[in-house]
């Protein structure tokens, strides 16, 4: 869940609805920082989440703004480098709309953010819903990356289909 100054991250285990918690968080930037600064920092941390975590794929929310174009840039930019430490690490990048999450989450795509944090805890049988909101909404897109099947061995077989074998396996 892409952002210059917060972004969250959540990792996941599952096939279908077994689904089970690995972690989550948030990496954060100081306003201090210049932006190419920043974006260089939430690059090197999301790398270190991928070492750490080994998964077979990487999930990002699609790009979606009306009315605050500044915002959406940042959101663009951070989506980019979380975007490229996945594909240097030769992992396959899945990219999910709010409106996905919130389908694959609670089943409703009009579903309301403390619905998809309300599921995400129960799916994940957590004991409280996960803070801050931004590694909730993470945890929101792994479940749809693990739900809809975007999992590596999915991306393999399109990957084959295509005639293509140089991707490495994630985990």
């Amino acid at each position: 869940n892409p952002g210059t100054a917060t972004t969250g991250y959540g990792v996941v285990d599952g096939n279908g609805t077994r689904l089970i918690h690995i972690a989550h968080g948030v990496i954060s930037t100081p306003p201090t920082l210049g932006f190419a600064e920043r974006l260089r920092l939430l690059f090197e941390q999301a790398q270190a989440l991928i070492a750490e975590h080994g998964p077979d794929s990487v999930a990002v929310e699609k790009l979606f703004f009306s009315q605050n174009v500044s915002t959406g840039i940042g959101v663009a930019q951070a989506r980019g480098v979380i975007a490229l430490a996945g594909a240097l690490a030769g992992l396959p990048i899945g990219e999910f709309s709010p409106l996905e999450v919130k389908s694959a989450t609670v089943g409703y795509g009009k579903a309301t953010k403390r619905q998809v944090q309300e599921m995400v805890k129960v799916l994940l049988n957590l004991a409280d819903v996960p803070r801050p909101d931004d590694a909730a909404d993470a945890l929101g897109l792994a479940i749809c990356q693990v739900q809809t099947g975007l999992t590596a061995a999915r991306f393999e077989a399109v990957y084959r289909a295509k005639g293509s074998s140089s991707r490495k396996s994630g985990r």
